[in-house]
């Protein structure tokens, strides 16, 4: 039986590890992939606190993970398909690595690129469909390519793009961007990045790999075909919180409600990072919301005995 079982090694979840271990909590964090969670998929962080300048987002994560190690929180490969309520108030975890019992738990299981549900999206998902620029971009050097989203993570991506590409076409539903002036600025200066407002994504298309996107325009209802190479879409998150949906509250898009403690619907479970509903999402919200539920399990802990 531990204290303390930890769902998810991202941001959130290394820093409830972190809090965790000053605790000396006999805590164990379970995680499906690898340490770092979706904020991997960026290249960089430019607006943590402490490093004025843009730091590498595999060197922050791995500094999290070393203050990790020093506090003996162990980090247990597993993907969590069920959490069950016991009698007496305790947790049994189901994963993949194994069963386990626990008195508290941290939900931190952040959430994963949203898809546009259009026809050829699946079916060309790594075969020109991209959710991930960093990881993807360098194969289509000298090749053009569209960015679906108007938010800071698209404009960002559509910059990374433009180091490989001939040419970047930006596309965004709206007639203005959503994403920060600093980031809109940035893409204005670049030239091969060009911007297709009011326009939306209607179809992906192609043989062995996308060749073309049917593309509407929002104020006329027309369509008309796009060449490009790829397509890199990133229209939001969707939070990964399906197997607490029976246990926990979550808003319509899944994502868990908590009170200003990170406590959720059920005594003894917390959640914080990208999985719960609330109005930012970044690195250091995530971070500070792991100290946060990491506190509130302790004090948990404490009224148990």
């Amino acid at each position: 039986m531990h204290e303390l079982i930890i769902i998810g090694a991202g941001p959130a979840g290394l820093t409830a590890g972190i809090y965790a271990g000053r605790y000396r909590m006999d805590t164990v964090i379970l995680e499906k992939l690898g340490v770092g969670g979706q904020i991997i998929l960026s290249e960089i962080i430019e607006n943590f606190p402490g490093f004025p300048q843009p730091i590498a987002t595999m060197e922050l994560m791995e500094r999290f993970k070393k203050q990790l190690d020093n506090s003996g929180v162990p980090i247990l490969e597993g993907e969590v398909t069920d959490i069950q309520a016991a009698r007496d108030g305790s947790y049994l975890i189901n994963s993949s690595g194994g069963t386990y019992d626990t008195k508290s738990v941290i939900v931190a299981s952040g959430a994963s690129p949203r898809r546009l549900g259009i026809p050829g999206e699946e079916e060309f998902t790594g075969r020109g469909v991209s959710y991930c620029a960093t990881c993807d971009g360098p194969l289509f050097k000298d090749k053009e390519v569209a960015v679906i989203g108007g938010g800071d993570r698209a404009l960002e991506e559509a910059l990374f793009l433009a180091r490989y590409c001939r040419r970047v076409t930006l596309v965004h539903r709206r007639q203005e961007l959503r994403a920060s002036r600093i980031m809109q600025e940035k893409v204005a200066r670049e030239k091969k990045i060009e911007l297709l407002l009011e326009s939306v994504v209607d179809k992906v298309t192609g043989g062995a790999r996308v060749e073309s996107l049917t593309i509407k325009n929002n104020k006329t209802a027309k369509t008309n075909d796009f060449r490009c190479d790829g397509v890199f879409i990133f229209v939001g998150i969707r939070p990964n919180t399906d197997f607490v949906k029976k246990l926990l509250h979550t808003d319509e898009a899944g994502f868990i409600m908590t009170d200003q403690e990170l406590k959720t619907c059920r005594e003894g479970l917390f959640a914080c990072g990208d999985c719960c509903k609330k109005e930012l999402y970044q690195v250091v919200t995530a971070s500070a919301e792991g100290a946060t539920a990491a506190s509130a399990a302790h004090k948990y802990l404490l009224n148990m005995e």
